[in-house]
């Protein structure tokens, strides 16, 4: 089951859309879909988890906490919202467009992408890729 929830402003337009779009991606990547838990929220909530939680004192754009069993997942991803607009901007793309990517990049972690090598990386980018052209 995939659920969103909102620890911010924003609202995700078509949840049912999104939540089809992830599970066709977990489907096609041979695993099964557990509970998975978006929470979008703002760059001091996401910031926070990261020190807290990662011992990171920086900005991003996501954390996903991996509770997978196997090829059944679960876990929680939080996306700070300000971070993808911020970053739509930077990279001269539509702020729906980043955030799917966003979005999909915290499932494919599950699915078992890394992205830590820049040979990772870049498996993981043709994924989203990949993905992003299936929406």
């Amino acid at each position: 089951m995939i659920s969103f929830n909102y620890e911010t402003d924003f609202n995700l337009d078509n949840e049912a859309y999104f939540t089809n779009w992830i599970s066709n991606t977990i489907q096609e990547e041979h695993c099964k879909e557990g509970e998975i838990i978006y929470v979008f929220c703002s760059d001091d909530y996401l910031h926070k988890l990261n020190v807290d939680f990662l011992n990171h004192d920086t900005l991003t754009d996501i954390i996903s906490f991996d509770y997978s069993v196997g090829k059944e997942l679960h876990g929680e991803i939080y996306i700070s919202v300000d971070r993808v607009k911020e970053n739509a901007l930077d990279f001269n793309v539509p702020f729906e467009d980043e955030l799917a990517r966003v979005i999909i990049h915290g499932v494919l972690h599950y699915c078992g992408y890394k992205d830590k090598s820049e040979e990772e990386e870049m498996v993981m980018r043709s994924k989203e890729d990949y993905y992003l052209g299936k929406r």
